[in-house]
């Protein structure tokens, strides 16, 4: 007689056998895997990874804040490119200006004599020193000159010795003299024939050395005569001071 099997005998015989003759299905279980990691996150198995919300919201911050600065530059260089100047406005020069040519000293006088076509004003130049004077003579003209002449005597004072002269009208329009008589240093200009004065102000210089110090200048003089195209004659004559003409 065979003994039967206990019923735990029995149970783990079924199971062996059931093991040995099952054959899984190895493409079906490939496509649950496929379909469960296609799931969103939230409907898969297991915990959920921890949020790194703090870490990407700096980053998107700090791509936010560039954008923000590039974007701001690009529309200040844009405004700047495409804004109009004002009207009227210039750009500023970065070159410094050229001076200008230095100009003749004008006489200061006061109560200038005036006779026909012809006012005069005559005075000592401001730019006179201890050793050296210039002694302006100013000839406001009021109609065209087709004769012209003007003279100035400047007293021999200690040291007075002639340096140059000069006039603000055509150099070559006059013949120009500088001698010495009766106790003068004597300028004299003369309009040569054919020539003309257009009217304007017209100024005479005699320049000159003189003794260090202060020179008295009461005894200089000048004289000016001249004929308008009209027929018009005028003659005027005065003195020089440090400040302004005394006419008589």
């Amino acid at each position: 007689m065979t003994a039967r099997p206990d019923g735990h005998e029995e149970v783990r015989a079924r199971l062996r056998g059931a093991a040995g003759a099952h054959h899984p299905d190895r493409a079906r279980m490939l496509a649950r895997v496929e379909r469960g990691m296609a799931r969103p996150p939230r409907e898969r198995a297991g915990p959920r990874p921890r949020p790194v919300l703090a870490g990407w919201a700096g980053v998107a911050a700090t791509v936010a804040a560039v954008a923000g600065v590039l974007a701001a530059g690009g529309y200040a260089v844009t405004s700047a490119v495409r804004d109009p100047a004002p009207a009227g406005r210039t750009a500023a020069a970065s070159a410094v200006p050229a001076p200008a040519a230095p100009s003749p000293p004008r006489a200061r006088a006061s109560g200038a004599p005036h006779a026909g076509p012809l006012r005069s004003a005559g005075a000592v130049d401001s730019h006179s020193n201890a050793y050296w004077a210039q002694s302006d003579l100013t000839v406001t003209v009021s109609a065209r000159l087709t004769s012209f002449s003007v003279r100035l005597d400047v007293a021999l004072t200690a040291g007075v010795k002639s340096t140059g002269a000069w006039l603000t009208l055509p150099e070559d329009d006059f013949t120009r003299t500088v001698t010495e008589a009766d106790g003068f240093l004597r300028y004299e200009w003369v309009l040569r024939p054919g020539r003309t004065v257009p009217p304007g102000e017209w100024v005479f210089a005699a320049q000159y050395d003189h003794a260090q110090g202060s020179r008295d200048a009461g005894d200089d003089t000048y004289t000016a005569t001249g004929t308008a195209e009209d027929g018009q004659r005028g003659a005027v004559t005065g003195h020089f001071t440090a400040e302004t003409a005394n006419s008589r």
